[in-house]
């Protein structure tokens, strides 16, 4: 159907509009229950000891009402908190409003002022520890999961010595960060001290990466499997290909587009393939460093290359749940230099990286 408005015919399938909508935590102005466990102790048997009101800052609750408890095994008391309500003045769904403002791109003062629009008033470092204290809870919430595949990608943002570099885990499952690191990815040393520890964590037994070769080397030292991009393999490979059809010989024209093929295809016996292609070439005396490798060495050392490394390229063939891109991560670090471009660079390794924690995630 059409709705005329003027002379502007608007088609009714149009105008439908995509809603977002966010849940925030929920906030009790009273406890609904008892505790069922002593802090400091199993105890179980606990005795009434006292209230008080408590002021908070949310739009819907201003006051709220806190019992204390006494154990009668260890006689320590405890206060225990409503839904919602912690030690803090603010309450969690605020806290949690503060880091979606800074997920969508708000300052800390732009935080501070979107707090009055519900009617509540908060300083800029308040909103700077609401989004330092969600970054950590993400971090905790990892505490005892298992993922199998990540994805590991680099990157460089503007942090507190200017260009800074960092290394991201991403679970390929979700496309959310589980680690950060202040790492360059051109380091296997810093790699591999960066992923070990996580490796035996979370039980890690793929990585998806680009072609960078420290991760070849990282991979083979923490005996993970390793499938390498599929986009960034075929952009360089078609690269080259396009260089050869121009420079090589009439008579290696057909093992070109063969390559292509095997390229296209990626058949379970491709590296036999390349391998046989690879030694139906002349070969060439030991390449001396200062001198320039002609096409054909180029075009040989490239199917050797692509023999080596073969298996690299199919492991998402026999594993169901391991993509053959890491654009999950490309995703991930596309969201966390898009928030750094907006900031004034940060002031500290710990905000940088937490800052970023909660730029690349869900804040679920």
């Amino acid at each position: 159907r059409y709705y005329k408005f003027g002379e502007t015919k608007i088609n009714r399938k149009l105008m439908i509009m995509t809603i977002v909508t966010i849940q925030l935590p929920e906030v009790k102005s009273t406890e609904e229950s008892r505790p069922t466990k002593c802090p400091y102790c199993p105890g179980k048997i606990f005795q009434r000891w006292g209230k008080r009101q408590k002021r908070v800052k949310d739009p819907y609750i201003q006051e709220v009402i806190i019992y204390r408890y006494r154990c009668c095994q260890c006689h320590r008391t405890f206060r225990h908190y409503p839904e919602g309500i912690s030690h803090a003045q603010q309450t969690e769904r605020m806290k949690v409003l503060a880091a979606i403002g800074w997920r969508l791109g708000l300052s800390y003062r732009g935080i501070a002022l979107l707090y009055g629009v519900f009617q509540t008033r908060i300083s800029r470092m308040t909103a700077w520890r609401d989004v330092q204290e969600r970054a950590a809870r993400l971090r905790k919430s990892w505490y005892g999961k298992t993922t199998r595949v990540v994805g590991v990608d680099g990157a460089y943002v503007l942090g507190p010595t200017g260009t800074e570099p960092i290394l991201v885990m991403v679970d390929m499952g979700t496309g959310e960060p589980i680690a950060l690191g202040h790492i360059d990815e051109k380091d296997p040393q810093a790699v591999e001290d960066f992923l070990a520890p996580l490796v035996q964590e979370y039980g890690i037994s793929v990585i998806v990466t680009d072609g960078l070769k420290s991760y070849k080397t990282v991979s083979n030292n923490l005996e993970l499997e390793h499938q390498e991009c599929q986009f960034h393999l075929r952009r360089w490979v078609n690269r080259s290909l396009k260089d050869y059809e121009k420079s090589l010989d009439e008579e290696y024209q057909a093992m070109v587009e063969e390559v292509y093929q095997i390229i296209d295809e990626l058949p379970p016996e491709g590296d036999k393939r390349l391998l046989a292609l690879y030694s139906q070439l002349p070969k060439f005396d030991q390449w001396k460093k200062g001198r320039t490798m002609s096409p054909l060495q180029r075009f040989r050392l490239l199917l050797i290359r692509l023999s080596e490394n073969w298996q690299r390229f199919c492991v998402f063939q026999w594993h169901e749940k391991v993509p053959w891109t890491n654009n999950l991560s490309e995703q991930c670090i596309c969201k966390l230099k898009m928030r750094s471009r907006t900031v004034r660079g940060y002031k500290s390794t710990s905000g940088m990286l937490n800052g970023l924690m909660v730029a690349g995630s869900l804040v679920s």
